[in-house]
């Protein structure tokens, strides 16, 4: 299993991957994809294993707390050196779901987000993703960062403590 950031070649392999996770009206599209590694390729991490890639989460890095609807399609929202990670994709191929691949990648992100310095990471998910939000939840314990969840229970941050950076 190798953990790694996306490079312009994983692009049609990530789309394919999208668009099984999600609707069409909500899926990114290839060429949405294409421009968010060319700005951002450091906050796209994908699994591979014997040659497939099994998922990958991404985002853009911002000063905003707030993940808004024009962050999906304008990557000039990407500031290398804002406080927190935004992530907008936490997908697994379909033929590998229930294998703990997104808490895995995951648990690189919250490594690789620490060493970097930012305050925090925000997940902003569906009623659906109850379960994943437990696990993301059990991940942050035993990172010993303290998960806090918005209100509606939906949109969950979590923030590094200073005495952890």
């Amino acid at each position: 299993m190798l953990i790694r950031h996306a490079t312009i070649n994983d692009v049609p392999e990530l789309a394919r991957i999208e668009g099984a996770s999600y609707p069409a009206t909500e899926a990114a599209s290839e060429e949405r994809i294409r421009s968010r590694v060319a700005v951002y390729p450091d906050y796209f991490w994908l699994m591979e294993e014997s040659g497939s890639t099994k998922g990958f989460i991404c985002g853009l890095v911002s000063d905003q707390e707030i993940l808004v609807d024009d962050m999906f399609a304008d990557t000039s929202f990407h500031n290398p050196d804002g406080k927190w990670l935004l992530l907008f994709s936490v997908v697994t191929d379909p033929a590998f779901r229930h294998q703990k691949v997104a808490s895995r990648i995951m648990e690189k992100v919250l490594e690789d987000t620490k060493k970097r310095g930012k305050t925090g990471v925000i997940l902003t998910c569906k009623d659906n993703s109850e379960i994943f939000i437990l696990v993301l939840a059990s991940l942050m314990k035993a990172f010993q960062f303290p998960p806090t969840a918005a209100t509606n229970g939906i949109r969950c941050v979590w923030y590094f403590p200073d005495s952890y950076l």
